[in-house]
Formats: structure tokens, C-alpha cells, sequence
């Protein structure tokens, strides 16, 4: 059955006018005059029965017609533009959702290296913060992601584990120059919350059978491990970090272990991508990269607790 659609140049006009509240605005946005926007407009109009805008001074608004109509079109044209960039997209280039800290303290730096190792298979990646780390392949513009998780994920992805995450206490470094903390040391000090639900530390101390001992109440909250890990690295407390990440910081002289014990969180990190996606072979390239990567890495010695 043939779908009575209206024009697709009168919904873009249309889509141009409404965000603009301006048909002038839209028809430079279109590189179309004035008039013609006024033409798509008054099709639109005459499809519907109904008046789209109307003005008030020099002012121009929605009708209540057009309000309901202008967010089906938003994601009709969002939807369209997706499409055409997954057709568009160079064959070469992966695009690569992954979480804030995860790119800043691991991914970023392999990446830049896995470029140089394979000329012309770009990595394009998109860095964002999740509280719930999630994609949608079918409405965002990925071919992959890594995602922190317990590895069920849909049954049409394929999907690797890169590494568990262990949650361990981090400092500045020169906090530990003495040595490990004891129980007082801990107690006195700030404890800085990477979530604000206070997860990661609650985790860590129940574990070490500290739960009853170290208030979780009080302490700088933030929402990523990334800015609760800055700001222990400039001595402003302690904070949770995962041990992968800190690894090479701690290596380094960047960051210190105040209580050399991490704790299995029960999450991992995942590399996933659509089964159907047309370049496996590129993508096996990545994951059997970032599997070496991981392999290769030298943890500091700490007590690991499941």
C-alpha cells in the first residue's frame, strides 16, 4: 500500500521554521528564499487541513496541530541521517563508543598506537559518560562499543572480555611514602565517592570487612571514577579506582596504593558489536589487539579478593 506521505522537502522546511521559530533563519539554513519556505508551509497546511504556525507580533508559533506533529519528524529526519551515515561511512573507520574513564585512563593511549600498527584501519572513538553503560546499535551511530557489565548482552552481539574490574583505594603519591595504611590512618582520612551512590566504596569495604568500621556519610562526591581518581591524585583524599586503570599511574609515580588489596566488583569489561555488522574482520582485528594489551600489561603486586 502506497504511503500518503507529504513531501519530504515541505517536512524539512517545516522541521528548519520550528526549531528557528523563523522562516527567515530556516530558508538561510536551507539556502532556499523566504517565499519558498512560505510555499512548504502552506502545502504542509493544506495536507493537514490545519494551521501549522501562527504569529504574534513579530513573533511565530507553534500551532497545537504542529507540536504534536514536530517530534515524529525530528526522529523521522534523525532516523534518516543515521541511516545515510551508516551507508556514508568510510569502510575503514570503526566507530567505537566507550566509557569517560575507561578512554582517558586506558583506551585513548592504546588506540593511538593501534593506528600505527594498522594504517587504514581508523578507530574513531566516542567517549561518554554512562551511569548504566549501554548502546543502542540500531539508533546510535557505533559499530562497537566496551562496555562495563556482567556480560549478558543481546543475543544478536558478539562479545569478548577484556579484563575484570577490581576496585582499590588511590592516593597521591606521596600518601604512601611510609608505607601501607592501617585501620586509624583510613578512618582519619577523606573518603572521595566516584559514584554517588557511594557503590564502589561500599563494595570494597564490605569486603575487607571494614563495614562496620569506615563511615560511608560525608567525603566529595563525583560521578565518574575519573574525577574522584584526579582528585585523590591531588591530595584531597582517598578515593576507589580499578586496578587496570591505575596500573600504569601507580607504575609510574602518579598515584599511590594506600591499601594494597582490590576488590572483584563481579563487572568486566566487554568489547561488543552487532553480529550482522558487515566488518567482522576489522573487528577481530581490534579485539585480538586489545586482548594482547591486556596480556601484556604488569599489575602492581596486591592482594586480589573475589
Amino acid at each position: 500500500m502506497a504511503r500518503r506521505l507529504p513531501p519530504l522537502y515541505a517536512l524539512r522546511a517545516f522541521e528548519a521554521a520550528a526549531r528557528h521559530a523563523s522562516f527567515t533563519r530556516a530558508a538561510e539554513e536551507l539556502a532556499i528564499t523566504q517565499s519558498a519556505v512560505s510555499r512548504h508551509i502552506r502545502t504542509l497546511e493544506e495536507h493537514f487541513a490545519c494551521r501549522l504556525f501562527e504569529r504574534s507580533g513579530r513573533h511565530l508559533r507553534l500551532s497545537e496541530t504542529a507540536r504534536l506533529l514536530l517530534p515524529g519528524v525530528r526522529e523521522g529526519f534523525d532516523a534518516l541521517e543515521r541511516a545515510c551515515t551508516s551507508v556514508r561511512v568510510d569502510d575503514t573507520t570503526l566507530r567505537l563508543k566507550a566509557p569517560s574513564t575507561l578512554t582517558m585512563r586506558w583506551l585513548l593511549a592504546r588506540l593511538s598506537r593501534y593506528r600505527l600498527l594498522e594504517p587504514g584501519n581508523e578507530v574513531q572513538l566516542t567517549s561518554a559518560w554512562m551511569d548504566v553503560d549501554k548502546v543502542d546499535f540500531h539508533h546510535e551511530p557505533f559499530d562497537c562499543a566496551v562496555l562495563l557489565g556482567k556480560g549478558s548482552f543481546d543475543e544478536d552481539w558478539e562479545s569478548v572480555e577484556l579484563f575484570a574490574e577490581w576496585l582499590i583505594p588511590v592516593c597521591a603519591p606521596g600518601a604512601t611514602s611510609d608505607g601501607p595504611w592501617d585501620l586509624a590512618r583510613l578512618q582519619a582520612t577523606e573518603l572521595l565517592h566516584p559514584t554517588p551512590d557511594r557503590r564502589d566504596w561500599r563494595r570494597w569495604l564490605q569486603r575487607m570487612d571494614l563495614g562496620e568500621q569506615v563511615p560511608l556519610k560525608g567525603g566529595q562526591v563525583f560521578d565518574t571514577l575519573e574525577l574522584g581518581i584526579v582528585a585523590a591524585e591531588r591530595g584531597y583524599g582517598v578515593s576507589v579506582g580499578d586496578l587496570v586503570m591505575v596500573a600504569e599511574d601507580v607504575h609510574n609515580g602518579r598515584l599511590g596504593l594506600p591499601w594494597p588489596s582490590a576488590v572483584a566488583s563481579g563487572d568486566s569489561y566487554y568489547l561488543v558489536w552487532p553480529r550482522a555488522h558487515r566488518g567482522q574482520e576489522r573487528l577481530r582485528r581490534l579485539r585480538d589487539y586489545l586482548l594482547a594489551e591486556v596480556a601484556a600489561m604488569q599489575l602492581p603486586a596486591v592482594q586480589l579478593l573475589s
